[in-house]
């Protein structure tokens, strides 16, 4: 059967073709499609798998790796900045090992389309020494999915899968399976030597993850996934090429740079030699290989130089090119256009493909805006109106669409650092003597990772004010549920709050005169307060609207 599918998707199909018995996740692009389609696949809901989202990715992690510790499949989606979030338990993962088959899968955002950073998750699979996979097309992340799994459960070890933002956002025609794997059957091999990490415990354990590292290593060198074409002179079973002449110059590529590799050669596809790499640990036998018989090696990899860092270490050729001699960009998405102008000026051979290279003048880029309508913008009106009355007041931010606060009109907040660093960092300049000091957050952010900061601040009753921004949805995500909905003032007051220093209003014009005397009352109260503006969010609000009139009609 053929689908037309997102990369996103594809791993979601696999995921359930595969036998998955649950999918734990917290919204974040390029990831969020994952849950979603899962959300809404019938045989997903036939079957019963579990797809509701996580607080946050630490709980999501959790959970994943209790389901696997019961034998069944389970599969974790963030974006890489998510992964920092669970790195506690990811790490750890590898140490206890799984049960069932547990693949993370993490989607890489290069020039950080919506992202705070770059982070290539590559290192941190490397650094958990687990075993790691990058599919290179929507059809090999949906082949992908049954074979991590099933690699996870013959090696005892999670998988990290990592995509990056085209591959999660393109499409392409994917063959899918016409029978679905069943799930795993409840079973109790967990050994409670290797899931309890005592310090005795977590020795042995270390000692055979390190052992396994020459296992992965091994594999890594004969998966299908990872292949060295176009030397022909040299036999898969020989470590060193014939004495001839060497090819001027080849290819490693991985993941999706290697579709962009194979675009910019075009019919000369088998014209140099190339090494698709695609499962990780480094197929170190496969990459002396290239080198040995090329005079040069380019190396193209969606992300930081992981691949190349390692390379160098390999060999000290001065002939190894790539992100950090500059002959790709260093930063930003790897682009096919990049790929064609970097070959064009290494090898005759694609010289007659390369485009003319000049920025279009044309283009005027246009900033993000909150949406007409949405409750922040209510909310930033009243809180610059009233700063105004202060000296030097400071409003720390945090990540959601009200980040956009910060641009025109409203210019009104100084920091936006990661995921509930707002009223943590509040908290911090409200100890250094900074006053007002005000932290704005959203619902979603403030259940994913506020509340903690919270509770610091009102055991010290930190003199500061906290803003929940409350559009009842995870809304920069694209309106999924949020775990806190209906929930913040008891979460408030079981933290410790007074109900004399928690408010709800609602943000709208007509209510500025009661929302302003608020936040002037509460910013003058030398303590912790809480106000929360609550509105639904305009689009989710609109969706709703259509699907009842469509039910009336």
């Amino acid at each position: 059967m053929k689908k037309l599918l997102l990369g996103d998707e594809a791993i979601a199909q696999g995921a359930i073709d595969a036998g998955l018995s649950g999918v734990y996740a917290y919204p974040g692009t390029p990831s969020t499609e994952i849950t979603e389609f899962i959300q809404a696949s019938p045989l997903a809901k036939e079957r019963g798998i579990h797809s509701r989202w996580a607080s946050n990715e630490k709980t999501a992690m959790e959970a994943a790796l209790g389901m696997s510790f019961m034998g069944k499949r389970a599969l974790v989606c963030m974006k890489h900045v998510g992964l920092n979030v669970c790195a506690d338990p990811f790490v750890n993962s590898a140490m206890t090992g799984v049960n069932g088959g547990l693949i993370v899968l993490v989607a890489d955002d290069p020039s950080m389309h919506s992202s705070q950073d770059e982070q290539d998750s590559r290192f941190y699979g490397k650094f958990a020494m687990m075993p790691t996979f990058e599919p290179s097309s929507q059809q090999e992340a949906y082949d992908m999915m049954a074979v991590a799994f099933d690699y996870s459960e013959r090696q005892k070890l999670p998988v990290l899968m990592r995509v990056t933002t085209r591959m999660a956002h393109s499409r392409a025609v994917v063959v899918v399976s016409d029978e679905p794997r069943k799930e795993n059957a409840l079973n109790y091999d967990a050994e409670a030597s290797s899931w309890v990490l005592l310090p005795a415990n977590a020795r042995r354990r270390n000692d055979k993850v390190t052992a396994q590292q020459a296992v992965l290593e091994e594999d890594a060198e004969n998966s299908a996934y990872n292949s060295l074409s176009g030397l022909q002179h040299l036999s898969p079973n020989t470590q060193h090429p014939s004495p001839i002449t060497p090819h001027p110059l080849g290819i490693i590529a991985s993941g999706i740079a290697y579709n962009y590799v194979m675009e910019a050669l075009g019919d000369n596809s088998t014209a140099l030699p190339v090494l698709k790499i695609s499962q990780y640990p480094l197929p170190k036998r496969l990459v002396r290989r290239m080198l040995e018989s090329c005079e040069k090696v380019l190396i193209a990899e969606e992300g930081q130089p992981f691949i190349e860092d390692i390379v160098r270490g390999v060999s000290e050729s001065p002939n190894i090119l790539g992100r950090l001699d500059g002959t790709l960009p260093r930063t930003g998405e790897l682009t096919p256009d990049a790929v064609k102008k970097a070959l064009a000026l290494l090898s005759p051979i694609t010289q007659h493909s390369s485009p003319e290279f000049s920025p279009n003048e044309n283009v005027v880029p246009r900033p993000p805006a909150l949406c007409q309508g949405c409750g922040h913008r209510d909310v930033y009106t009243a809180l610059n109106e009233v700063l105004k009355e202060y000296e030097n007041p400071r409003v720390f931010g945090d990540i959601g669409c009200y980040t956009l606060g910060f641009l025109p009109p409203y210019k009104a907040i100084h920091s936006c650092v990661d995921m509930g660093a707002s009223i943590t960092m509040a908290k911090g300049a409200a100890d250094a003597g900074q006053w007002p000091s005000v932290a704005i957050i959203g619902d979603s952010t403030f259940t994913h990772s506020g509340m903690t900061g919270l509770l610091d601040a009102i055991n010290e009753d930190s003199n500061i004010t906290v803003i929940i921004s409350d559009n009842l949805t995870t809304g920069m995500t694209g309106g999924q549920d949020s775990a806190g909905t209906n929930k913040f003032e008891a979460i408030c007051r079981g933290l410790g709050l007074s109900d004399e220093h928690l408010h709800v209003v609602v943000p709208l014009p007509k209510n500025m005169p009661e929302i302003t005397e608020i936040l002037r009352r509460e910013i003058n109260y030398k303590g912790t307060s809480v106000i929360i503006p609550r509105r639904e969010c305009i689009q989710t609000l609109q969706r709703h609207l259509k699907e009842v009139k469509g039910l009336k009609s």
